[in-house]
């Protein structure tokens, strides 16, 4: 689409009419778009990666919180493969340039159907073509890493036909990060286990300590002082 709302928005409200899974969502540009607790996202005009795809996983309903690392993994693949730019995944939902600067940004939502099973929706937003002053200081993109001009079809390209083998062996095996291999490769591309971390939590509290894994739900491990604690959700910082 030339612009959208919210991609995301869209394909929910597609999940309701019970639209296929697999459908894919694709806007030059974004005028409501959301990142994770709401918050504003937004990108110039045809200078990201601002796609959604709607999924229907018949896996345990505890596996799902795994869909936006799945997908974190798949578009740092999928970047590194076109590009040549080394990436890495911060725990939940951003992937981060070298740098630690952030490239892309990662959304997960259910949405019910009519008669389908309810679906999940995964957006992502990648910053492409942005220049480093449309950008906030903690954020970076593809042209201003490469220092050139970055097509975006082939990443596009890249990043579906990763996520989609990722994602068909991950369902294959019912959800299980083990069996299927993508605990492993999550681990190798995060930037998150194994670093100290400060983690703002929900309630407004913070948390520090190291990350040391990921368990079989997609929670971030933590060790801190009293003991080792499992976040579902949390704002997280490197500690460098």
């Amino acid at each position: 689409m030339p612009e959208a709302g919210s991609t995301n928005a869209d394909l929910v409200a597609a999940a309701g009419q019970d639209a296929p899974e697999g459908t894919v969502l694709l806007a030059e540009h974004q005028v409501a778009g959301r990142g994770r607790l709401d918050r504003v996202w937004t990108s110039p005009p045809r200078a990201g990666l601002t796609v959604s795809v709607l999924l229907r996983p018949d896996v345990p309903a505890a596996r799902k919180g795994w869909l936006p690392l799945l997908t974190g993994v798949a578009l740092a693949e999928a970047v590194g493969e076109s590009t040549g730019v080394l990436a890495s995944v911060k725990w939940p939902n951003d992937v981060l340039a070298r740098d630690g600067r952030k490239l892309a940004g990662i959304l997960a939502e259910t949405a019910p159907s009519a008669t389908l099973p309810a679906a999940v929706v995964v957006g992502t937003g990648l910053n492409v073509s942005t220049t480093a002053a449309e950008l906030p200081d903690t954020g970076t993109s593809l042209a201003v890493i490469t220092g050139g001009t970055v097509d975006r079809a082939p990443v596009l390209l890249a990043f579906l036909r990763a996520l989609e083998a990722r994602y068909l062996r991950w369902i294959e095996h019912l959800g299980d990060p083990i069996a299927s291999g993508l605990a492993t490769d999550y681990l190798r591309w995060s930037s998150t286990v194994g670093t100290a971390v400060q983690v703002h939590l929900p309630d407004g509290s913070l948390l520090d300590g190291v990350a040391e894994g990921v368990d079989w739900d997609g929670r971030l491990v933590v060790r801190t002082p009293t003991g080792t604690v499992e976040l579902a959700s949390g704002d997280v910082r490197h500690v460098r």
